[in-house]
C-alpha cells in the first residue's frame, strides 16, 4: 500500500496534491454533516410523536422559550421545515462535492495523457527504438481513462471513510456492546469479501491489461499491413487472434462488474440480517415485545441504513484500484522516462564535420561501429555502402545527432556536439529517409511538418523537388489531399513530397537514407538527378545499395566489420 500511494503522489503535481487535501477536509465537512442527517430524525419523531418531549428535554425547551413559540404544534412544524431545508441543503452540498470529486478524477485525464505524450516526445530516439508503439497509444488512450477511474475510487474510499467514522461513534456512544458485535459481523464478512472477490477482480485486472495490449497491438499491426493484407486474401488468422484479445478484455470486464455488484447486494442483505437478529436477541433478552427498546432499534436501523451504503462504496473503490492498478504501474513506470534535456545554443558549420574514433553498439559487447574517425567538409558529396546490418543508418543517426556515442567524440567546426547544441545542429539537417510516412491531411502540411505554413516557402521546395507542376496541374496544388501514408500518391510522388519536406526551411546538410531503394531504377535515377542538382551548394550524405545512385558523390566509403574502409 505504501508503494501504491509512492506512484501515485510521484504523477500528482504540488496543485493536485493541493486540491486533494482540500478535498479530504471538505469530505470530513461532508461527513459530519452526514452524521448530523442521521441522528436529526429521530428526535424529531420524538418530539412529533410525544409533545412533552418538548419541554423534558434541556436544549429543546430553552429553544422553545427563547424563540417565543406559542404552541407545540407551531414548534414541532417549524423544526420540520428546518429539517428540510436542511436535508435540500445536504442534497446540494454532496452534489457539490461530487461535482469536485469528478472534476479532479476525471479532469487527471488531460493532465496525465498529456504528460505520457510530452513524456514519449522527449525520450531519445535510442529509447523510443526500444517501445511498441502500440503500448504508447494504449498507455494514452487506454491507461490513462483507467486511471481516472482508480483516483476516483481511492477518492470515494476516502470519503466514505471518515462517513463510517463518525457515524460508528455515535453508534458506540448510544450502546458500544451491541455496536461492538455489529462491527464483528461486518469485520468478518468484509474479509471475507476481501479474500474472495477482491482477489478474483485484481485477477480479473491483469487479464484486462493482458488482453488490452494485445488487442491494441493486433489492429495497429493489421491496419499499417491492410495492403498486403487485401492482397494475400488472408484475414482468419488475424481475426481468430482478434477474437481472443476481444474476448479476453470482454470477458474480464463482465467479471469485474458482476463481483463489483456482489458487495452491494451482499451488505444488504448482511443488513438486513443485523437488524432482525438484534429484534431476536432484544426479545430474548427482555421476555417481552420490544417498544421500551423501539428508539434504541430506530436509531440503529437509520445508522446501518447509512452505514452500509458507505461501506459497499468503500469496497467497490477498493475493487475499482485493484482492477485498474496495472494502470498505475504502467503510467509512472512511462513518467519514470529521461527525456532528453537540449538545449539551442547557436552552432556554426561553415568548415567540417569530424567523427573522431566512434564507438557504438545497442547491446553490451557487441559493438555495431568501432574506433571510427572520418571528416567531411562542408560541400562533400559523399555515400556510405555496405551490407545491411553492417552500421550504415546508425552511423548517419550519429551524425545527424539521433544517437549519442558510446565513446568519441563528432565536432563541427571544432565544436563537439552534445545536449547543449544539438537542436540547432538538427534544424540545419534535411533528411530523407528510406520509409517515408505522410499523414492525413494537404501537401503544404506534410511539407510543413509542424512548422508554420508559408506558401511560398512551400511551392519553392516543391518546384525543386519536382512535383508542383503536377500536383497544380493534376491535383489541388498545395492543399490536394494526401490520404493517410500519402495511399493517394504514387511512391515516387510521396518521394519528392518526402524531398520538399526535407528543404522546406533550406537546410545545409541534405541525408538521404536510402531514400530511393524502393522505387525503380528508372524513377530512382532521375530523382536522384534532381537531388545531385538541389545539393550543389549544400552538403550531402547518402546511404544506398546501388552504386548507380551514388555516382554523382565524390567520396564513397564502405564499412565493413565495424570499421570505415
Amino acid at each position: 500500500m505504501k508503494l501504491f500511494f509512492s506512484k501515485l503522489f510521484s504523477i500528482l503535481t504540488r496543485h493536485d496534491k493541493k486540491f486533494l487535501i482540500i478535498l479530504i477536509f471538505i469530505s470530513i465537512g461532508i461527513s459530519l454533516i452526514e452524521m448530523v442527517g442521521v441522528t436529526a430524525i429521530l428526535p424529531f419523531i420524538n418530539i412529533a410523536s410525544n409533545f412533552s418531549a418538548i419541554h423534558s428535554n434541556h436544549y429543546l425547551d430553552l429553544t422553545y422559550k427563547f424563540f417565543n413559540f406559542y404552541s407545540d404544534i407551531n414548534f414541532v412544524i417549524a423544526t420540520g421545515i428546518i429539517l428540510l431545508v436542511f436535508y435540500f441543503l445536504r442534497s446540494l452540498l454532496n452534489l457539490g462535492y461530487f461535482y469536485l470529486l469528478a472534476k479532479f478524477s476525471k479532469g487527471r485525464y488531460h493532465l496525465i495523457a498529456y504528460r505520457l505524450f510530452e513524456n514519449y516526445l522527449g525520450m531519445s530516439y535510442r529509447s523510443f527504438i526500444d517501445k511498441n508503439s502500440a503500448d504508447l497509444s494504449k498507455a494514452i488512450i487506454n491507461e490513462a481513462q483507467n486511471m481516472t477511474t482508480l483516483i476516483s475510487g481511492l477518492l470515494l474510499m476516502l470519503s466514505e471513510i471518515f462517513v463510517v467514522i463518525f457515524i460508528y461513534s455515535i453508534m458506540l456512544y448510544i450502546n458500544w456492546k451491541i455496536t461492538l458485535l455489529i462491527s464483528t459481523i461486518l469485520a468478518v464478512n468484509a474479509f471475507f469479501l476481501i479474500i474472495t472477490v477482491s482477489r478474483a477482480i485484481k485477477k480479473a485486472g491483469v487479464s484486462r491489461e493482458e488482453h488490452q495490449k494485445k488487442f491494441f497491438e493486433i489492429i495497429q499491426s493489421s491496419l499499417g499491413n491492410f495492403k498486403l493484407m487485401k492482397l494475400t486474401s488472408n484475414t482468419t488468422p488475424i481475426l481468430e487472434k482478434f477474437n481472443q484479445a476481444s474476448a479476453g478484455y470482454a470477458q474480464a470486464h463482465i467479471r469485474n462488474e458482476t463481483l463489483t455488484h456482489f458487495p452491494r447486494l451482499f451488505l444488504e442483505a448482511l443488513g438486513f440480517g443485523i437488524v432482525i437478529f438484534m429484534i431476536i436477541y432484544l426479545i430474548h433478552k427482555y421476555q417481552s415485545d420490544i417498544s421500551g427498546a423501539l428508539a434504541l432499534i430506530s436509531m440503529f436501523v437509520l445508522g446501518l441504513y447509512r452505514l452500509m451504503p458507505s461501506a459497499n462504496r468503500i469496497l467497490s473503490g477498493y475493487n475499482q484500484i485493484l482492477f485498474y492498478k496495472s494502470s498505475l504501474d504502467i503510467i509512472h513506470n512511462d513518467l519514470m522516462y529521461d527525456t532528453e534535456s537540449l538545449q539551442d545554443s547557436p552552432i556554426t558549420f561553415e568548415y567540417s564535420i569530424k567523427l573522431d574514433h566512434l564507438y557504438f553498439q545497442y547491446n553490451e559487447n557487441k559493438p555495431i561501429l568501432e574506433d571510427l574517425s572520418l571528416t567531411i567538409h562542408k560541400g562533400d558529396k559523399i555515400a556510405f555502402i555496405g551490407e545491411s546490418g553492417s552500421g550504415k543508418s546508425t552511423l548517419i543517426d550519429l551524425i545527424i545527432g539521433l544517437y549519442r556515442p558510446k565513446n568519441g567524440t563528432i565536432s563541427v567546426d571544432a565544436t563537439r556536439l552534445d545536449e547543449s547544441n544539438i537542436k540547432a545542429w538538427r534544424s540545419k539537417i534535411g533528411y530523407i529517409p528510406q520509409s517515408i510516412y505522410l499523414f492525413d491531411g494537404t501537401v503544404a502540411q506534410n511539407v510543413a511538418f509542424g512548422k508554420p505554413i508559408n506558401d511560398i516557402q512551400i511551392k519553392e521546395s516543391l518546384r525543386q523537388a519536382n512535383i508542383l507542376e503536377f500536383l497544380e496541374t493534376h491535383h489541388e496544388g498545395i492543399v490536394t489531399l494526401v490520404g493517410e501514408g500519402g495511399i493517394k500518391l504514387s511512391g515516387g510522388q510521396r518521394q519528392r513530397i518526402a524531398i520538399a519536406r526535407a528543404l522546406y526551411g533550406n537546410p545545409e546538410i541534405l541525408v538521404l537514407d536510402e531514400a530511393t531503394s524502393a522505387l525503380d531504377t528508372a524513377i530512382e535515377a532521375k530523382i536522384m538527378e534532381e537531388i545531385y542538382k538541389i545539393s550543389e551548394d549544400k552538403t550531402l550524405i547518402v546511404i544506398a545499395h546501388r552504386l548507380s545512385t551514388i555516382k554523382g558523390c565524390g567520396k564513397i566509403y564502405k564499412i565493413l566489420g565495424n570499421k570505415i574502409l
